[in-house]
C-alpha cells in the first residue's frame, strides 16, 4: 500500500519561510509524480505545485510562483516543497499525492495522500 507522510509544518512569521518533506513508504517514490495541495478553512482543496516522474518538469500555481520550490531526491524516497516570503493567505493544510508518471492539474488523478501537515502564516 502506498503510503505518504508529509511534515515540516508550523507557525511562521509573514515573510517567513518552511521546507515541507514528503516521505514514501511501500513504494519507490521515482516512478510518481508528487503533487502538493493545500486546504484552508471553509475552501476548496487546490493544486499548489507538482513535479512529474520522468524530466522532473515542475509546476507552480500562479499564487506561489517564484516563492515555492518543489524537488525531490529519489535516494532518500522525498519530495520537499520549500516555501519562502510565505503570506497569511498562504495558511492551510498541506497534502502531498501521488499519481503514475505524470503531473494533473486535478486532484482526482492523485490517488494516494498523505494526512497532511498544517501551515499557519501569522504575526
Amino acid at each position: 500500500q502506498l503510503q505518504l507522510v508529509e511534515s515540516g509544518g508550523g507557525l511562521v512569521q509573514p515573510g517567513g519561510s518552511l521546507r515541507l518533506s514528503c516521505a514514501a513508504s511501500g513504494f519507490t517514490l521515482d516512478y510518481y509524480a508528487i503533487g502538493w495541495f493545500r486546504q484552508a478553512p471553509g475552501k476548496e482543496r487546490e493544486g499548489v505545485s507538482c513535479i512529474s516522474r520522468y524530466d522532473g518538469s515542475t509546476y507552480y500555481a500562479d499564487s506561489v510562483k517564484g516563492r515555492f520550490t518543489i524537488s525531490r531526491d529519489n535516494a532518500k524516497n522525498t519530495v520537499y516543497l520549500q516555501m519562502y516570503s510565505l503570506k497569511p493567505e498562504d495558511t492551510a493544510v498541506y497534502y502531498c499525492a501521488a499519481r503514475e508518471h505524470y503531473c494533473s492539474a486535478s486532484r482526482a488523478n492523485f490517488a494516494s495522500w498523505g494526512q497532511g501537515t498544517q501551515v499557519t502564516v501569522s504575526s
